[in-house]
């Protein structure tokens, strides 16, 4: 009868190396396998969530083909639905057009339409979702005609509805695109909403309302009202308020703006920032100490702009007027 020989020490550790070596093996392929399936499986296209639709506009855009996704959210917008469906789908249609490159871009204006007749919804939260797809699309240059034909009930909006979140979405639509000339009657009704914005609690609003007069402030149409408007102080936005008063003041240095004698009431933005009780001075000089450079930078624009005259900005030997704001601090 023959011996079993019982395997050494040395060839256990062998065998159970090629045992370990098996099992990894293994587990590796069905790892590769699980990926491999993970890649092939295409997401729902009725499905909306953020995550779907990003895979989606990922794989379309990789092919360049039409996943008719961003077509069924638009043809959905214009069945009968309650408030929240109808944000709901306006949501989802943003996202798309951010995403969805080539399918928004082969929307028509009647798409824009559609979408802009929500601007009327009861509801505040559609018309805030409204505002928002309408921003997406003002990414696309030949819908911008078109969105500008919605600026004037934007403006309503923001001038008859206390809301922030509608304020910032509506301001930054307006800050997307050039206004056009027809709205500037609009502009000047709205103005006092403006400055209570710029004087609101809520930072995102405040900024969006002060690009926005930033903006206007670098058109003579609009120096007088924007000056005349009543205010307490400018808001808390340092550099971007400086910015604003720099415009201002170079606009009402100018040859064109004084070549009218205007007249302020006692409580105008004028006369808080160049009134003769005004206290900018004071305050524009303890910023040029600022922690922060571009605020000291954006502070000596505004003492410069204050002490010339734009007809002689440029000319250092005639920037000492006797009628300097900064006289009576000497």
């Amino acid at each position: 009868m023959g011996r079993s020989v019982q395997p050494s020490v040395g060839q256990l550790e062998i065998r159970r190396g090629i045992v370990g070596l098996a099992i990894g093996a293994g587990a590796i392929y069905l790892f590769y396998k699980a990926i491999r399936a993970g890649i092939k499986c295409q997401p729902p296209l009725c499905s909306s969530s953020p995550i779907c639709i990003a895979r989606l506009a990922m794989e379309r855009e990789r092919q360049r083909r039409d996943s008719g996704e961003l077509r069924r959210l638009l043809n959905s917008l214009e069945c009968k639905q309650d408030e929240f469906t109808r944000s709901m789908i306006l949501h989802s249609i943003t996202r798309c057009v951010y995403l969805l490159e080539v399918e928004a871009s082969a929307c028509t204006t009647d798409d824009i339409m559609l979408v802009g007749s929500r601007l009327d919804d009861k509801d505040n939260s559609v018309r805030i979702q409204a505002l928002n797809t309408l921003k997406a699309f003002s990414g696309i240059r030949k819908f911008r005609l078109k969105i500008q034909e919605h600026f004037i009930k934007v403006l309503e909006l923001i001038s008859t509805t206390w809301d922030s979140e509608l304020h910032i979405a509506g301001l930054r639509l307006l800050n997307n695109i050039p206004l056009p000339d027809f709205v500037h009657p609009q502009l000047r009704r709205v103005m006092p909403a403006l400055m209570e914005i710029l004087q609101s609690d809520c930072i995102l609003a405040q900024v969006q309302a002060v690009r926005l007069l930033s903006s206007l402030a670098q058109k003579n149409d609009f120096l007088y009202d924007i000056l005349n408007c009543q205010a307490t102080h400018p808001g808390s936005l340092l550099f971007e308020v400086l910015v604003f008063a720099e415009r201002l003041s170079e606009g009402r240095n100018s040859p064109h703006y004084r070549a009218v004698k205007w007249h302020y009431n006692e409580q105008s933005l004028h006369e808080a920032l160049f009134g003769d009780e005004s206290r900018l001075a004071d305050r524009l000089l303890a910023l040029v100490i600022h922690p922060e450079e571009e605020v000291q930078i954006q502070a000596c624009k505004v003492i410069v702009s204050l002490q010339c005259p734009q007809d002689v900005i440029g000319r250092p030997s005639a920037c000492h007027s006797s009628h300097s704001y900064f006289d009576k601090m000497e």
